[in-house]
């Protein structure tokens, strides 16, 4: 090996770790070295770099001078012989992207660690990770799907990357966490949980064991990977992921985990499940199936590419698929989810203004970057591109008469771009996406993908939907906790403000103010805090209770704070929009409770 790495949790009450790096053979010229700006699977730019709150180098004993180039590059002066770089990284970011560590766990992404060898990137590297030191953590274990190089599983030790983009593809676990192991298709996987939990392991082993044979058969044996770690962390509230090539970083709410008492499938489990889908589904579809932008992945800027619906909304559509063809929900259950995504879009005015290439291609910029006007003016490659690959499923069942499926197109692609992808590294290009979709179902596609990622015209769900046994019906919201859903009879429309709140020192607080609606009409704007209407005070509890007192369309006085200022406005609420989806199972068409049961594959 000729790149070594060394990483200590040295500073746990100052949260932080101490790397070191051994290069054999520096650049005679003054050895660059570069920290990613950006993880992989989050697009956004992150400067990771800015954590560094300490470096050093040396050949020998010697001090090595080095200047710093960039945000993100140092170079060290000319050397003869070996170079050893020393820095500090602050690690305190609780979420899937960063490195963190305190008392209670360790954790990190390479990208956040570990310093590139800029012309050895290629280069074979070695790691030790060490424990930390002192009685408090004599019970620490480590996880990781990094290959060991002495290390014993779930010790600390040496470990090994065939290159620096493996390297950082491999998040690192550290503390005292529960964890169970089972075999899916033959497979070696492990399920690790950090944080205060009482889950029901056994029951959490079998469902997701279900979810990884049935993705694992529907791309084909083998597993593209010898062995899986789903690295797991359980706090009081979060929800998150971010998929590995040979593993995964997940966030969930401890009370979202199932207990050993509970047998029903509460929502919070089937939250949490779906997310296991949706990062494993990455495992072919992003980490080997590739946008030609991410082959190799530009880490020191954004990386562009239009596709990104169909890569997180491809696997959006397909997580909550697999837990239907799973066996874990029901039909039923599956088409409550849909509807919920559904509603998700209807009440997004921004699906009026962006295009799913547009948002696509706006990641680093919007949708990571999001603000009090973002409904306004952006769309979900997740939520509609999830959307948009039903419609796309959907019609290319109808149109090949059940012959062919969106699943037959991912079989295509695998095959085509990513079972090789790790020996050929040949990503796909923006145009060959449709054109690979096209020829698999033998129709052409291109009206469609035209309306679905470049208009803004809704999506032709009801109509497609109908096709294959499936009645939907938009209404008004029953509330503002009705996320969608079918219901025998539509409620009554609510009085609406057209506003997103939250409540803030015993008030409420507009946090989105919609598009065309009764308060930016008033001038009403984000930020502001409603105190009174026609002069009753306004609680979280009345609001509702307040605007229903007198019919909609009539001219209400309404006074708000805006930072210090008592502010009065004129405003007309109106009628809820009906912008609430509800789907129903329809079993009076055999020819489409046949189609339907088809593509639920159940």
């Amino acid at each position: 090996m000729s790149i070594h790495y060394r990483i200590v949790p040295a500073s746990i009450e100052a949260h932080c770790f101490e790397v070191t790096l051994l290069v054999d053979s520096p650049d005679p010229a003054g050895q660059v070295f570069w920290l990613p700006a950006w993880i992989p699977g989050s697009y956004l730019i992150r400067e990771f770099a800015r954590h560094i709150v300490a470096i050093s180098a040396a050949c020998g004993e010697q001090p090595v001078a080095l200047t710093k180039l960039d945000k993100c590059r140092w170079q060290a002066q000319a050397v003869d012989g070996a170079l050893t770089l020393s820095y500090r990284i602050y690690a305190w970011d609780l979420s899937v992207r960063g490195a963190y560590l305190d008392a209670t766990r360790g954790f990190f992404n390479g990208t956040s660690v570990f310093l590139a060898v800029e012309g050895q990137e290629a280069a074979p590297c070695e790691v030790e990770i060490v424990k930390p030191a002192g009685k408090d953590y004599k019970e620490w274990e480590m996880a990781t799907a990094l290959s060991p190089a002495g290390a014993k599983p779930w010790s600390f030790g040496r470990y090994r990357a065939d290159n620096y983009d493996e390297l950082i593809d491999h998040p690192v676990e550290m503390g005292a966490f529960s964890r169970i192991g089972f075999k899916a298709c033959g497979v070696p996987h492990e399920l690790v949980i950090a944080g205060r939990q009482h889950a029901d392991l056994k029951r959490l082993k079998q469902d997701i064991k279900k979810i990884c044979e049935v993705q694992i058969r529907f791309f084909g044996e083998p597993a593209p990977f010898e062995r899986y770690v789903f690295l797991t962390l359980a706090v009081g509230e979060g929800y998150g992921g971010l998929e590995h090539r040979a593993s995964t970083a997940l966030i969930c709410a401890r009370d979202d985990l199932p207990l050993a008492h509970e047998t029903g499938m509460k929502p919070g489990y089937r939250q949490f499940l779906g997310l296991v889908s949706h990062e494993y589904f990455h495992t072919w579809n992003v980490k080997r199936i590739k946008p030609a932008a991410f082959a190799p992945y530009a880490l020191d800027r954004e990386g562009y590419t239009r596709l990104l619906w169909a890569f997180e909304g491809i696997t959006s559509y397909y997580d909550d698929l697999f837990l239907l063809r799973a066996g874990l929900i029901s039909q039923q259950e599956y088409l409550d989810l849909l509807a919920q995504a559904m509603t998700s879009v209807q009440r997004t005015p921004g699906r009026q203004m962006q295009t799913l290439e547009e948002a696509s291609l706006d990641a680093w910029i919007k949708y990571y970057r999001q603000d009090e006007n973002s409904p306004n003016s952006l769309v979900s490659y997740y939520v509609k591109g999830s959307l948009a690959a039903l419609c796309l499923d959907l019609t290319i069942r109808q149109k090949s008469a059940g012959t062919k499926s969106l699943d037959d197109v991912m079989l295509a692609l695998w095959q085509r771009f990513g079972r090789d992808f790790e020996t050929r590294g040949c990503g796909i290009e923006e145009s060959e996406w449709e054109a690979v979709a096209c020829e698999v179902a033998g129709v052409d596609l291109t009206e469609f993908f035209d309306q679905a990622l470049r208009s803004v015209d809704e999506l032709p769900l009801a109509d497609l939907l109908a096709q294959f046994g499936v009645q939907s019906q938009l209404r008004v919201a029953a509330g503002g906790s009705d996320k969608g859903g079918w219901q025998a009879s539509s409620p009554k429309p609510a009085v609406t403000l057209g506003v997103r709140t939250a409540v803030e020192g015993g008030l409420i607080k507009l946090t989105h103010v919609l598009q065309d609606s009764a308060a930016q009409t008033a001038g009403l704007s984000a930020g502001d805090l409603l105190v009174a209407l026609d002069g009753l005070r306004i609680t979280a509890a009345n609001l509702d209770t307040l605007l229903a007192n007198r019919p909609a369309g009539k001219k209400r006085t309404l006074l708000a704070f805006r930072r210090d200022e008592l502010l009065d406005f004129e405003i007309v609420p109106q009628l809820a929009e009906t912008d609430t989806w509800g789907l129903l199972l329809d079993e009076a068409n055999p020819e489409a409770v046949g189609a339907r049961q088809a593509w639920l594959g159940a």
